[in-house]
Formats: C-alpha cells, structure tokens, sequence
C-alpha cells in the first residue's frame, strides 16, 4: 500500500455529504432467489474478465480510504460466493484507516467462512434473514436452506462477532406477520434487527407500492406488543433509524421508501467489475475499472474520483418518493440491457 497523508481530507458533495462509506460489491452472483431482489428466472451476468481482482479491490479501497472513506461493507450478489474473499479482507483490514469493515450475507456459506473472515480481520456480519419459517423462506428464496443460514449465524457467533445484525425485508401478505418473532428471535441470539421497507431498485421488478410495509405502520403493530417504542437519537448518517423498546431492546428501520434519508446518505457503491455508483437509484455510474488497469497513477484515480463525489447531488430515494404514480424503477428488459443496474450487482 502507497503512503497515506495523515490526515484525509474531507469531501462534501453538492447537498454537503462527506465521501465516508464504501460498498464494495465482490460479485454479481448469487445462490438464492429472492423474490425481492431476483424475481425472473434468468439474469445476464458480468463478464468474469471484467471482475475486479482481490489487488484490484484493494487498490481502489485504499484510495477511497485516502480520500476519507472509513466504512467499507463487502457486499454482492451473495459475497461468500467469492472465492478467497478472507484475503481480501486481509488487505483491506490492514488499511488503518478503515475503522468498520462489516460483510452483508445471506449466510449460507457462512458456517464454513466465519472463522477465516474473523482471522483476517473483518468486524463485523450483517444476515439477510426474512422469515423464521422454513417454508416460507423457500417461497421467498426458491432454495431449502433455512437450516443453512442459522447455522451461520451461530458459527459467526462461535468465532468471536459481536454486534450481529439480522436485515428483514419486510412486504405486505408476505411476511409482515412476523415483525414481532424476527424481533424475538433477535432478543435471543442477541443481534439487532433492521427491518427494511421494500424498496422499488434494480431487480425489484415485481414491487409495487402496495406491496409495501411503512415504517409507521411496524411501529404500530410493534406497539401493540410491546407499549411505548421511543427513537433513539443518532449521529444521523446511518440508514437505519433506531428504536428501543421498554425493556432497552434495540432494533433498527430502513425507511428508504417511505421516508427517505438522502440528504443525510454518505455511501456510494463499487461493482465487481469497477463501476462506480453515487446512489442505489443511479442509473449511470463511472468507470473505474478500465483507467486502473490501462496504468493511472493514484492522482489520476484520485482525480476522477473527487470530481464524481464533489458534482454529486443524487437523491434518488427523495426523487421517487416525490411521484405521484410510482412504478417499477427499471424493467426486466432494461435490466438484461445493462445488469450494473441490478440491485444484486450494486450491492444493496
């Protein structure tokens, strides 16, 4: 790694967002098929020639970081499907200026890779878990794997991560029954929960806004349960915002749809194969893959990555919650035109 400046500076976009947090996509592909995320029976998918390397990855991330990034989250298509992905976590976890470096699975695989994730210095997990009934979870994910994915929670948990998250996409007639059992089982494995407002991005061609369970409408079933649910105050860059029951349970709601948080939003996200996005609902990103591999020089990225953060004024949550008729943000045609626009190549 290049020497680094000892203080970064910071960067503010248009609306004055710092460039502070980095999701970094490691593969388009995926071993379920979530109805919320890969609903048609075929994609198209990155060529793998295109495909950042584990070096290439971590080049980029150490730029970022010099630039003031301090959050990376590994993210995919399904991330353990990477292989080798502990080296990269190697490398990135020895970039000191990376104070949370966290990974969103699905946990299939995670029973088999927490404890090398864990060795090679990543912080913290975060499953993707909707549902605590196994066959509800196979109508969802089209895979019998329930079993698979609490078997991962509990080897993360045997190898030594604290602070567990488990992430709950929540849709109307769906799964919106077991607010209070996902918030349950979460008080017993001690993880919080998020619960996620179903959201109208890349591969969600079948939503609709019906579909959608706000986040007033969790808190009022939440409180019939539970009584008095009070916000817990926060530094105000996180997307989830947090509550905390009586009892000091804590659990989190992703908003995005119904009440979003653009002008507080300080990520941006990284393809697999180098793209580089401003917003989960930008439908064009810039390339970053192809002047690193012709040779740039660190200030030339650095060049082009300031440029794109500095002219950001994305507010694509805010645009869409603005429209009166809202629908289907890109078809399934127009995803097989330009799969970068997948919710699943972008990293959620």
């Amino acid at each position: 790694m290049e020497p680094l400046t000892e203080h970064p500076p910071t960067f503010l976009d248009i609306l004055n967002r710092p460039l502070r947090s980095l999701r970094l996509s490691v593969t388009d592909r995926c071993n379920l098929r979530c109805q919320y995320c890969m609903p048609e029976e075929e994609y198209v998918w990155l060529p793998r020639k295109g495909i950042l390397t584990l070096e290439e990855a971590s080049r980029l991330v150490d730029i970022f970081a010099e630039l003031g990034v301090t959050k990376v989250r590994l993210t995919g298509g399904e991330p353990l499907v990477r292989r080798d992905l502990s080296a990269l976590v190697g490398m990135i976890a020895r970039n000191p200026r990376i104070e949370d470096l966290a990974i969103t699975t699905n946990g299939l695989l995670l029973a088999e890779s927490a404890k090398a994730l864990y060795d090679a210095g990543l912080h913290r997990v975060t499953v993707s878990l909707d549902t605590l009934r196994p066959d509800r979870f196979m109508a969802l994910t089209r895979k019998d794997s329930h079993a698979k994915v609490l078997n991962g929670i509990k080897a993360a948990q045997r190898a030594g991560f604290k602070g567990l998250k488990i992430d709950s996409v929540i849709m109307r007639g769906v799964n919106d029954d077991e607010l209070v059992d996902l918030l349950e089982f979460g008080r017993q494995i001690d993880a919080e929960v998020r619960f996620i407002e179903y959201m109208d991005v890349g591969g969600a061609t079948h939503w609709s806004m019906e579909k959608v369970v706000s986040r007033a409408e969790m808190l009022e079933a939440l409180t019939r349960q539970y009584g008095r649910i009070e916000p817990v105050a926060s530094a105000g860059w996180a997307p989830a915002d947090q509550f905390i029951l009586p009892d000091g349970t804590v659990f989190g709601i992703v908003a995005s749809t119904t009440t979003p948080f653009c002008r507080t939003c300080d990520r941006s996200r990284l393809t697999a194969d180098g793209t580089w996005y401003l917003c989960l609902y930008a439908q064009r990103g810039t390339d970053l893959r192809t002047p690193l591999r012709a040779g740039a020089s660190k200030a030339e990225l650095i060049s082009l990555i300031v440029s794109g953060w500095t002219k950001r004024s994305d507010r694509g949550a805010e645009e869409r919650h603005e429209l009166r008729f809202r629908e289907v943000l890109v078809s399934a045609e127009g995803l097989r035109q330009d799969p970068r626009l997948e919710m699943h190549t972008r990293g959620g």
